[in-house]
């Protein structure tokens, strides 16, 4: 699967590329790779995705449908490598896919041998559609996440959102990003300090900052 950059003719759109917010697949991966001592196959993370019904058919024909989901648990990998980075090593290969607490010696090595790859599947332009889709997508799949971890619905004021991420209201969407992903990282319920509680309240601000167009 990991060939489909050279074997995929991909549909070309006059939409644009630009996606806002997080692959919400990024956090049930973390539980599933945290809470495992040996490694993943990248359909076997899919299968297991589905089991919890966080990953629905994609497109009504089969190929595609493939494509996409490897597509999205790519992206989302290689997003989660990049974030835990340099405390833990997220090995990304699609038969081999496991969280190690020390870093490869050869780690420079391995992230330029997998930089292209990296890149591919970091580019929404390649998911073979267009920008509003994938916002749809990820937005079916945010809810699903939400209401998987018990997010409450409604969502918080804009003051008190930003209150959660320790942010001003002259918080540009770079540094709520950042920030919204450095305290997801941190209270997740399945690190060493996580917290459930507080990680389902920076859900809710994320949320509530992101619908506000922040």
């Amino acid at each position: 699967m990991l060939l489909a950059k050279a074997t995929l003719a991909t549909e070309q759109t006059s939409c644009s590329p630009a996606v806002k917010g997080d692959n919400p697949l990024i956090w049930p991966l973390l539980s599933l790779l945290q809470a495992s001592h040996q490694s993943w196959k990248v359909h076997h993370l899919a299968a297991e995705l589905q089991s919890r019904g966080l990953l629905s058919r994609l497109d009504p024909e089969p190929d595609k449908d493939l494509f996409k989901r490897n597509f999205l648990l790519m992206n989302a990998l290689f997003e989660l490598q990049e974030m835990l980075l340099p405390k833990q090593w997220l090995q990304v290969r699609a038969m081999e896919i496991q969280i190690f607490r020390l870093l490869p010696a050869e780690l420079n090595l391995i992230l330029a041998q997998d930089a292209s790859l990296r890149e591919y599947y970091l580019d929404w332009n390649n998911y073979d559609t267009c920008a509003n889709a994938v916002r749809a997508m990820l937005e079916s799949f945010w809810n699903r996440y939400q209401s998987y971890i018990g997010v409450n619905p409604r969502l918080m004021q804009q003051s008190h959102a930003l209150n959660v991420f320790e942010l001003d209201e002259t918080a540009t969407d770079r540094e709520i990003r950042r920030q919204w992903r450095r305290l997801a990282l941190k209270w997740h319920p399945d690190r060493p300090e996580g917290d459930a509680a507080k990680f389902r309240e920076v859900c809710e601000a994320w949320r509530a900052l992101r619908d506000a167009g922040l």
